[in-house]
């Protein structure tokens, strides 16, 4: 019969997480692959993990203590953590666990020494990596140093590191149980650390090994430098090798210590160009056998390689599904290299939603999407290859690119310039009958916008009218039909025409006037308060909506009393106060124009203000207290009178020039058009986002009748399928729980990654830089969107419904698609990390006049919140201030 207490590493695999945690689950699957060499071992199990805690006075009370603690409070869970782990180890190991684990060191060498490693439930799995927060002791010598390690094991399941990292990732203190690795000790002449793909680009072909002399506690540790070795396609492609002046090793009478590394060997590899190469050969293995990219700790002994961990990298962004794959966001993806070498680029950084998004919301994306889009991390990417491929689409696409986001231009052409990795082909030979030309030009008229936006209107009008009867499998064979009917209104010819007048004007006026003039960014001022502007208006409409509630005081009292407004109830509740029925018809006007709006509104599962409205309360309040009555319409027509000063100012110096007269009819006409045309660059998103909205409304009810029916434990399951999965679940009345478990387990992982610009079919997150030399030294570059200059107090603000803003503070945030406009009208500047001269808030900031500055990287953890700063919007910079 099997000890409950003790299983020898031969009797695991990685199916027994649960029994010996994963450090001791990865031990057992590496010892079952060919040619992998694993020192001999046990694990002591969680089972005894939980018999010993029962012993432990007072565990349960202090355990409900420390899952009420702040887990930004690290004083507090310091001090209650330490309490737990001194109870722990004080209460001696009982004895039918001692005596299992002595019978097993009776077996493997009563007196030789072992190293001891924690090996938790919720450590080393494929979504989360624990890497660290728990112990290892090593050269541990005889059963009564064994078990006293073993304690100090468990004990370190409650090290501060480790309970603030449960509590930040929401993980039950008490569903991660503590296993133990007890193993014979290896004395090693060199060991370290191998990452089966770069962790730094990401790149799943280049191998990386860290390498330095003694026990890997010296790398680990970060006591010494590593030798660096990159390995691909079976050779070393690079190495660094550094002076190795310190190494840990064993004592005699037990446990490590520092020593100095002989001067003659310092600079000596600690590895030889054929052991690097044969040891990233067992990596692959190892890798292969886990199905995703590996960390790998490793020692050298007598020219054999022992492997003494392995667990998943999971900080890799992952490699895009491509269409008919078995693989779907459940594991590391295979087929992102399948036909050939691959160029993806980012669709969150041109949609201005770079986090994830669930299945049904990025599948839904792809259905009503233009072009093929492959999924990766919760984020979607489209397949480039073929224009870069081409000579002619090529350039089209670099200069498209290179107009919205300079980073993106800068990083495929940092792929361009890697030999045989893009091939350039001949352009194709045009097929069928030869073009009759661009299409003919659109006339300047604002008759065609209200054309467009009646088009649109009508077109949900309809969709809102024929889906209200259906249910059950009908509903989805008519969204397929109205999918099909979306594309048709996005591909709109005439639409087409007066989005692309709208960008040409702009980048006229902006190329012949500086030229002309010397002036940057004219377009910027020209374009204040265009008409048309569905987005800009949504954010004015909330300035009158602020005006109504003003002067109400009860409904102010009720709107600040934040923590006690319910979404369900806000509006009914609202209304029982004086003067609530009154600022409930405000409110409500404005959801039924603008509640199918909220931050991440590409995905569909995303709650919609009308879903959630008490996030518009911060804004209220905010625009109730650093505005006055009218100030909707004062800043609209202050705007346009901005923008016909700027149009006077320019003719008129355009007419003093050489040649003037016709340069100035030229630039007439370009104002006109641009002001004509540049507002409906929003319609099209608003249009989408009005189907999203009536599209959520019907598959949410299927799952409420899938939770009735008690297929789907709550709707918002329903999020976690794709649009043809949750087809299937309504057909036959069954869902894979299992799967949307892990799907759930996935998309909390993704969020901890950052999504690339530019991702290749190698898993390599390539980085674009703006390669310019005209910024003041420590000054943050960015791409300048909206000119002018302003100094303010910097918000980083993460969550809009977070936002607490003064007049003048300027905004600093990730990213800003349509649903923050109603902040714009508030602040003095802008500086976001994702963004291009033609995403929605770069054309809101020149709407309201806001110097910006977007693609600024990493400006929300280099810029502090509080801090002044100064945003060069002309010039594309920011400015850190004292």
């Amino acid at each position: 019969m099997t000890d409950p207490y003790v299983l020898d590493l031969s009797e695991v695999d990685e199916t027994r997480v649960a029994a010996v945690g994963g450090k001791g689950a990865h031990l057992g699957g590496l010892s079952r692959i060919e040619g992998i060499r694993v020192p001999d071992g046990f694990c002591v199990t969680t089972d005894a993990f939980r018999r010993a805690m029962a012993d432990v006075p007072p565990i349960d009370e202090r355990l409900d203590e420390l899952s009420r603690l702040d887990p930004e409070d690290r004083e507090a869970i310091g001090t209650l953590s330490a309490r737990i782990r001194r109870s722990i180890e004080e209460t001696a190991v009982p004895g039918d666990i001692a005596a299992a684990v002595s019978s097993s060191l009776v077996r493997f060498g009563e007196q030789a020494a072992y190293a001891v490693r924690s090996s938790a439930t919720a450590e080393d799995l494929p979504t989360a990596s624990f890497a660290g927060q728990q112990d290892t002791y090593l050269n541990v010598l005889g059963p009564t140093a064994v078990l006293r390690h073993i304690s100090r094991c468990w004990a370190s399941m409650f090290t501060e590191r480790a309970v603030i990292y449960r509590q930040r990732n929401g993980i039950d203190h008490r569903t991660v149980h503590m296993a133990v690795v007890v193993q014979r000790m290896v004395f090693p002449h060199a060991s370290g650390i191998l990452f089966t793909a770069d962790p730094v680009t990401g790149n799943r072909k280049a191998a990386t090994v860290d390498a330095g002399f003694g026990l890997g506690e010296a790398l680990v540790s970060g006591l010494v430098n590593p030798d660096v070795f990159t390995v691909r396609d079976g050779e070393v492609v690079t190495k660094a090798i550094a002076a190795k002046e310190r190494a840990v090793h064993a004592l005699p009478d037990g446990g490590t210590r520092e020593v100095a590394v002989d001067a003659r060997q310092r600079e000596r590899p600690a590895l030889t160009d054929e052991q690097a190469v044969r040891l990233v050969g067992l990596g692959r293995r190892i890798e292969a056998h886990f199905g995703r990219p590996q960390d790998i700790e490793w020692c050298l002994v007598d020219d054999g390689f022992r492997i003494v961990q392995s667990r998943p990298i999971t900080t890799l962004f992952p490699l895009p599904v491509i269409e008919n794959s078995d693989e779907r966001n459940d594991g590391e993806n295979t087929d992102g290299n399948s036909g050939g070498n691959r160029v993806y680029v980012s669709v969150g950084h041109q949609q201005m939603m770079t986090d994830p998004m669930k299945p049904l919301g990025y599948s839904m994306w792809q259905l009503t999407a233009m072009v093929p889009m492959h999924e990766a991390g919760g984020r979607l990417f489209v397949d480039v290859t073929p224009r870069l491929a081409s000579p002619t689409s090529r350039d089209s696409l670099l200069d498209v690119m290179g107009k919205g986001d300079p980073l993106v231009r800068d990083a495929l052409e940092t792929v361009l310039e890697r030999d045989g990795f893009v091939p350039s082909l001949p352009d194709a030979a045009p097929v069928g009958p030869p073009s009759t030309g661009a299409p003919a030009p659109i006339e300047t008229d604002p008759a065609v916008v209200t054309e467009l936006i009646e088009r649109s209107r009508t077109s949900v009008a309809a969709l809102e009218r024929d889906i209200r009867t259906k249910r059950g499998p009908a509903l989805f064979d008519f969204l397929q039909e109205a999918f099909e009917e979306h594309k048709r209104v996005l591909a709109d010819p005439l639409s087409m025409r007066a989005l692309m007048a709208g960008m040409d004007a702009t980048w006229w006026l902006n190329d012949r006037l500086r030229e002309w003039l010397g002036e940057k960014n004219v377009a910027d001022t020209l374009t204040l308060s265009a008409p048309d502007n569905i987005t800009s208006e949504m954010g004015l409409a909330l300035l009158d909506v602020a005006d109504v509630i003003r002067p109400l005081p009860e409904v102010l009292a009720f709107l600040r009393d934040a923590e006690h407004l319910q979404d369900a109830t806000f509006l009914d509740e609202l209304a029982k106060t004086e003067g609530g029925a009154e600022a409930r018809e405000a409110i409500e006007a404005y959801l039924d124009r603008y509640g199918m709006r909220c931050v991440g509104e590409i995905d569909i599962t995303r709650p919609r203000w009308s879903e959630r409205p008490t996030t518009l309360v911060p804004v209220i309040l905010d625009n109730v207290r650093n505005f006055g009555p009218g100030a909707a319409e004062q800043r609209f027509e202050q705007g346009r009178r901005k923008a016909r000063q700027k149009e006077q100012d320019v003719l008129s110096r355009l007419r003093a020039l050489p040649d003037g007269d016709r340069k100035a009819d030229e630039a007439q006409r370009m104002i006109d058009r641009v002001r004509t045309f540049i507002g409906y660059r929003e319609y099209p998103k608003y249009g989408i986002v009005s189907r999203y909205f009536v599209y959520k409304r019907a598959l949410l009810a299927e799952a409420e009748r899938l939770v009735r029916d008690r297929v789907l434990t709550e709707k918002e399951d329903a999020f976690y399928l794709t649009f043809q999965e949750l087809h299937e679940a309504v057909r036959s009345n069954r869902a894979d729980e299992r799967l949307i478990q892990r799907r759930k387990e996935a998309f909390r992982s993704y969020q901890a990654l950052t999504p690339p610009r530019v991702l290749t079919s190698d898993g390599e997150a390539v980085t674009g830089a703006y390669r310019r030399d005209d910024v003041p030294a420590g000054a943050l570059t960015g791409l300048p969107v909206s000119a002018g200059t302003v100094e303010g107090r910097a918000r980083v603000i993460l969550d809009m419904a977070e936002a607490d803003l003064e007049a003048g503070d300027i905004l600093v945030t990730t990213f800003t698609d349509p649903s923050w406009s109603p902040l714009f009208v508030g602040i003095a500047g802008l500086v976001t990390e994702v963004g291009g001269l033609m995403t929605h808030g770069a054309v809101i900031a020149r709407e309201y006049g806001l110097p910006a500055v977007v693609g600024v990287e990493r400006a929300t953890r280099l810029i502090r919140d509080g801090q002044r700063i100064r945003v060069h919007g002309t010039d594309g910079y920011v400015e850190l201030l004292p």
